[in-house]
């Protein structure tokens, strides 16, 4: 018990940000929308295809009863406590026990959230991908234990819940079974398990074959494009990864790989090697497709689009923690002077990574949605970031209780929480990328369409603030996509209906129509409890 409260707490400390985390308003509207088609019934977004169907149905029927930010939660509570106790009995598989069992499962909250390479997250807002690790790490504890059968059917559940999570899980299962050699078990006693995990996994295998079923060559290669190379480039091609965040991973991809093979006579902590090794076999041919992006732009896209480094950027940190674990328990027998410095360096990193916690906790008092984009640049961000918050829900309030619920909004493009507080349907943002085929393909046209700004002198440049695209300009998007109303800053002040406006608030809502004669811009319709 002391054990999984320790890990709790850091865990909890970890991942405690204000509700909305980064991608809680993508997938929990997504989970709305999915059991209550009436939220939000105009937003293209959620009416694609669903990817994620095992999550949207076991945990979307929350959000039909809750509020969102409940939802949220409810949600992280959950994944955390059952991260915790696996973790802890995945740590006490290979044999931690204690302080250093503690120890190396906070460290591996610290590592994986400095080292990924990336950006793959296990502690964050609730998503699918956070029920599928429940299920990997539950199954490495099986693993590290010999029970090969039961990680298969742990990992079948896992890819049910989301496919790339547990499908690489499984490849690299299959991996660590061919480096056992002569242990390992014959694929014939395997064979049923295998079967069952399969059929287990098919819940999520199936929605995702769907995204592509019956859609056209061209299409399918120019979404491959769109998903890779244009919108997730960050954590699909390695040529597009931040140069520190490649080095701390191959950092400690070395410290791993030179303490590793120390720890004698331990089939468990073979069998769990082996599996990290496997992920690094998935993510170095990741790498080598990478080389290709220039000769075979579209086979790159193609195969990139299937997060080769998503598994190492977990297992890397989490088999790294666990040798620190070994030496801090004399698991591993180094001369004293390197193990006393490896074990220092790893508890300074530790008490910069959660005094770095409570620093930023300290600084910022607002969802790490709101955190990278301000509409308006300011020389103090921190304080620009948290005005523009309460400016932005404010006006997304008053939405929501002043506007049909099945209204359609055009609103900024690198704002994700619109629906999240306005509960209302929007065009298209940059977040919200959907996941089949047609739906991606149609969403970047559209995005292009509105965002870009052509000017016959200086050439054409993506706009964040739809005010700059004039008024005739809005007025021919807003019948092109049936849009009645435009969320945007206040300057410049547009010749439309205005039906939000405060001198204090730097958003301003219109009405998709010409200004009124009888009507001016700071008259009646700046009244919040205006209809």
């Amino acid at each position: 018990m002391a054990e999984f409260l320790a890990i709790a707490a850091a865990i909890f400390l970890q991942g405690s940000w204000p509700a909305p985390e980064v991608n809680e308003p993508y997938y929990l509207g997504k989970a709305a929308h999915y059991w209550n088609p009436a939220w939000c019934p105009r937003d293209d977004f959620l009416n694609s295809q669903d990817a994620h169907q095992v999550f949207y149905f076991t945990y979307g029927w929350v959000a039909h009863f809750l509020s969102l930010p409940a939802a949220a939660w409810l949600g992280r509570i959950i994944t955390w406590v059952l991260l915790s106790e696996v973790l802890r009995r995945l740590a006490r598989a290979i044999g931690l026990t204690g302080l250093p069992l503690v120890f190396a499962v906070v460290l591996f909250a610290a590592f994986q959230e400095h080292c990924a390479m990336a950006g793959e997250w296990v502690i964050g807002g609730v998503e699918a991908k956070g029920f599928s690790y429940v299920f990997v790490f539950l199954a490495l504890a099986q693993l590290v234990q010999g029970r090969w059968s039961a990680t298969l059917l742990l990992l079948g559940v896992a890819t049910a819940f989301h496919v790339l999570v547990g499908g690489w899980s499984l490849v690299a299962t299959v991996l660590a079974w061919l480096f056992e050699g002569k242990r390992r078990p014959p694929i014939a006693r395997l064979f049923p398990a295998v079967a069952v995990a399969v059929i287990l996994a098919l819940p999520g295998l199936i929605p995702s074959l769907a995204l592509t079923w019956g859609v056209p060559a061209a299409i399918i290669r120019e979404a491959n494009r769109i998903y890779t190379f244009e919108r997730l480039a960050h954590h699909l091609v390695p040529g597009s990864f931040r140069p520190q965040d490649v080095a701390k991973f191959l950092l400690l991809t070395l410290a791993f790989l030179g303490l590793a093979f120390l720890p004698r006579n331990d089939d468990g902590w073979k069998r769990f090697r082996h599996f990290v090794l496997g992920s690094l076999v998935i993510a170095g041919c990741g790498w080598a497709i990478g080389l290709t992006v220039n000769i075979f732009p579209d086979l790159a896209a193609a195969l990139l689009r299937y997060y080769w480094f998503r598994l190492s950027d977990v297992t890397i940190p989490l088999g790294t923690a666990f040798v620190a674990g070994f030496l801090a328990s004399h698991r591993i027998s180094l001369p004293l002077p390197w193990r006393d410095t490896c074990l220092a360096v790893v508890f300074v990193f530790l008490a910069y990574h959660l005094g770095n916690l409570v620093a930023i906790r300290a600084r910022h008092g607002i969802p790490r949605t709101e955190w990278s984009i301000t509409m308006l640049s300011a020389w103090d961000e921190d304080a620009a970031a948290r005005d523009e918050f309460e400016d932005w829900r404010e006006v997304c309030l008053w939405i929501a209780q002043n506007t049909p619920t099945d209204s359609r909004f055009l609103t900024p493009s690198m704002k994700s929480s619109f629906k999240w507080y306005a509960q209302r349907s929007e065009v298209a943002t940059w977040k919200e990328i959907p996941q089949d085929a047609r739906s991606i393909v149609a969403w970047w046209e559209k995005l292009k369409d509105i965002y870009i700004f052509h000017d016959p002198l200086w050439g054409s440049w993506w706009v964040r603030n739809a005010a700059r695209l004039g008024e005739d300009r809005l007025l021919t998007l807003a019948a092109k996509y049936q849009f009645e109303y435009i969320l945007t800053v206040s300057e410049p002040r547009l010749n439309l209906e205005i039906v939000f406006a405060k001198p204090d608030n730097m958003f301003v809502v219109y009405r998709a129509r010409r200004m009124s004669q009888g009507l001016s811009h700071h008259g009646q319709p700046s009244n919040r409890n205006s209809p």
